[in-house]
């Protein structure tokens, strides 16, 4: 069986100990390291949140270095407090709401897919507040507090498997195991990693259940997440945790995607499967509850069964919604959740009903105390804070549902669950990050141009999606790694979905290219629709005078009349000549939207 032994900033003194120092970074055929910004950036599947700790430096930091690690006599540290004040006094702004953090993130390869028992200790020579071990994609290890003078030790069951990652059609082969701690002085003096045989509970399901990655400097509540990342504080070593859910996913795509077939492949008899959808299902007219999303629900029960896997149904978590006309509750998903129920009744299966608890919690706590649990500015998915509470809630279901089974497997898990870590309550101001003025003082003018570069067929027609993601990367916003269900034809697990968010978060999207809550995101674009994407992104980064969108000019007959301030203020701009002479209604090709994008000059 394998077993690694780690003992950090000293010498181990024998062979069977490996003695890691602060300089240790992880390099292939290096087999363990830390994990910092400059090998991130030396090496691309570092890269990747889902194959590594999902944490990444917000992006304006991605060129910087900002994880130091030292060490001394306790092992190897990083003052995370030192280095939020240094990049204080850098950028000449303080970071506001929410205390923010450097991770010290250790990784270690291992021989194959499959459960380790990972054992962290910490030589805690001065107190240690607010401290938080994640291992894997940021899944909850430890929170809470250690003494000073104390050795902290504590061990956790950690799960390795392969994964297809956001923005990727293939799977990719994972045998790397990530520690990371969360401290204003983090520190590892020893890890331990022992191969185990233990029961595996998988996760199948859409953004509010997936790992989600965090950027750095660190805050909860400004970092989005799903409730199975958080679940394993609430379980002991015993079982293992693999959170298998992507962002969009829906009970058939989850299959089509190629998630379901690693989970089956590495599923085997006395494991569990959470599985919870809903979100997106309820978008597609061939996924509604009593008809495809019930029958695929049916078919997974059935072949859990066939493999011996216990199966276990999560109804959807509710959506902060309230409506506007009375202030009441707007239940989105009731009938989703009460197919589950039904499921449940007939397959005689548990049905953790996560729908109902969540949903009891936000109608007390009421539309605005409620947000303080979301990522600001969303109504659907958590931030930390609010994933952990929801994680607990399912705790509950969990003990509630299978504590009485007749089946010694369900009674087993429910034997497994612990009360957490206590209670994590939001503060009181939650403030995202804002990109420091220095950084767009200093930002590379050439940087969109690059991105824009590497857009590939330039002679085929641009549609809206890909015109939106030109403009995004040249006004150097990014994509965001949710989305929001705000456009009927807009399904999360398409890869613009993220585009289409961040451009409507942004004001990108005026109204009179929505129709029926339908965006068309694939139809081509036409100069006159890029035109307004163009200057709603330019606007969101440099000034337009007032004269520029009143005052007349050649095109005002040959488009359309929403349009008329916008192509005014790009014929202004100088996006367009002056004379007249472009076609309004012409579908540009991508080099065109190419060429476009270079001149907005941002």
């Amino acid at each position: 069986m394998f077993t690694r032994r780690f003992l950090f900033g000293r010498d181990s003194g024998t062979a069977d100990v490996i003695s890691a120092a602060a300089g240790d970074v992880y390099r292939p055929g290096k087999g363990y390291g830390f994990v910092v910004e400059q090998n991130r950036r030396e090496q691309e599947l570092l890269q990747i949140p889902e194959l590594n700790s999902a944490f990444a430096p917000v992006y304006w930091y991605r060129e910087a270095d900002l994880s130091f690690v030292e060490e001394d006599s306790a092992g190897c540290f990083l003052d995370s407090r030192q280095e939020m004040e240094r990049l204080e006094k850098l950028t000449g702004e303080a970071f506001e709401g929410e205390v923010r953090r450097i991770p010290l993130c250790f990784k270690i390869d291992v021989p194959r897919q499959g459960n380790y028992r990972v054992t962290v200790v910490i030589n805690a020579e001065n107190p240690m507040e607010d401290v938080m071990i994640f291992t894997g994609r940021r899944r909850l290890g430890w929170r809470g507090s250690i003494a000073g003078g104390s050795m902290f030790r504590h061990t956790m069951m950690v799960n390795v498997c392969d994964f297809v990652p956001r923005g990727h059609t293939e799977r990719y082969e994972d045998k790397t195991l990530d520690i990371t701690m969360v401290a204003d002085r983090p520190c590892f003096s020893e890890i331990i990693v022992e191969e185990a045989d233990c029961p595996t509970l998988y996760i199948a399901g859409d953004s509010t259940v997936t790992d989600q990655s965090a950027d750095y400097p660190y805050a909860p509540g400004t970092s989005y997440s799903g409730w199975g990342q958080m679940i394993s504080g609430y379980l002991n070593e015993k079982i293992a945790v693999s959170n298998h859910s992507h962002s969009g996913l829906t009970t058939a795509s989850f299959r089509k995607g190629g998630h379901y077939e690693i989970l089956a492949q590495y599923a085997k008899s006395g494991d569990y499967c959470f599985f919870q959808f809903g979100h997106n299902d309820q978008k597609l007219d061939s996924l509604k509850a009593r008809g495809g999303y019930q029958e695929n629900l049916l078919q997974y029960i059935k072949e859990c069964r066939e493999k011996g896997v216990l199966a276990l149904i999560v109804t959807p978590i509710a959506r902060n919604t309230w409506k506007g006309n009375d202030g009441s509750y707007n239940d989105l998903l009731a009938e989703y959740a009460q197919v589950c129920i039904e499921i449940g009744e007939k397959e005689d299966v548990p049905v953790i009903d996560l729908h109902k608890r969540s949903m009891d919690f936000i109608v007390e706590k009421g539309l605005e105390a409620s947000k303080a649990y979301f990522f600001p500015g969303d109504y659907t998915h958590s931030n930390d804070y609010g994933a952990y509470f929801m994680a607990g809630l399912v705790a509950k279901e969990i003990v509630r549902t299978c504590g009485g089974r007749k089946e010694p497997g369900y009674r087993l898990l429910a034997e497994w669950v612990t009360e957490g870590f206590g209670s994590w309550e939001p503060p009181a101001r939650i403030v995202p990050p804002v990109k420091p003025k220095l950084f767009e003082e200093t930002a590379n003018p050439d940087e969109g141009a690059k991105l824009l570069a590497e857009v590939d067929r330039l002679s085929e027609p641009a549609d809206r999606a890909s015109a939106l993601d030109m403009i995004i990367k040249t006004a150097k916003f990014f994509p965001t790694n949710v989305y929001n269900d705000m456009f009927t034809d807009v399904v999360g697990h398409e890869w613009y979905a993220g585009v289409v968010e961040c451009a409507y978060q942004n004001g990108m999207i005026d109204g009179s290219l929505v129709e029926d809550k339908k965006f068309f995101p694939l139809q081509n674009v036409t100069l006159e629709e890029f035109l307004i994407f163009a200057v709603n992104g330019y606007k969101s980064r440099k000034t337009i005078p007032g004269e520029a969108w009143e005052t007349p000019c050649a095109y005002d007959g040959s488009c359309k009349e929403a349009a008329r301030p916008y192509v005014r203020a790009a014929c202004h701009l100088g996006f367009i000549p002056a004379d007249g002479s472009a076609k309004l209604d012409k579908v540009l090709t991508r080099g065109e939207a190419v060429e476009l994008c270079r001149g907005m000059n941002l």
